[in-house]
């Protein structure tokens, strides 16, 4: 199945400039999604991991059926003051301004290696946050799988410059 033609592209969003890579247009087709979920599952055993996290929020959407599937726990990267416990706290820029992402600190140990799920990489600034969360939480980083990658932004291959390892399904210009 190709994926592919199941994302809309939505330019000037969220500001002008910006070509939004649309998810919403995969997840309510039912085979495209299970066909999505199977392909990130497939992907994920070419690496031993722990636990699953996700960005917010989209990545939730996937993430939470992969995890779900796999019988691994599920750790939610937020968005700041979302989460109620105590929290390690990660600022970042984004392409288009900067954000905060947190997890709890009691969510991710030294035993732990992390599988990082999510909808889509541009230039990288919050899967690096989430590695650093993941990290300061003395986790190890097992690989990201995203969804989309914007292969002009650049991001999945600063992730692979940093020795990460990175999964792709989906390619397209970010611009």
């Amino acid at each position: 199945m190709n994926l592919k033609k199941f994302i809309r592209s939505i330019p000037d969003y969220p500001k002008k400039g910006i070509l939004f890579r649309d998810i919403t247009t995969l997840i309510k087709d039912e085979n495209a999604f299970s066909e999505t979920i199977n392909q990130i599952v497939e992907r994920s055993k070419k690496f031993e991991f722990t636990k699953i996290a996700a960005i917010e929020s989209r990545g939730f959407v996937f993430a939470s059926a992969v995890s779900y599937i796999l019988k691994k726990p599920f750790i939610m990267l937020r968005k700041k003051n979302k989460l109620p416990a105590d929290v390690h706290s990660i600022d970042f820029e984004l392409e288009y301004g900067t954000a905060t992402i947190e997890v709890h600190k009691d969510s991710i140990n030294e035993k732990d290696s992390v599988l990082i799920i999510d909808d889509l990489i541009a230039t990288g600034g919050t899967a690096e946050a989430a590695a650093k969360l993941i990290e300061i939480s003395n986790g190890k980083v097992s690989a990201f799988i995203f969804v989309i990658n914007l292969f002009d932004l650049g991001g999945s291959n600063n992730l692979i410059k940093k020795n990460y390892n990175v999964e792709n399904l989906i390619d397209f210009p970010g611009h």
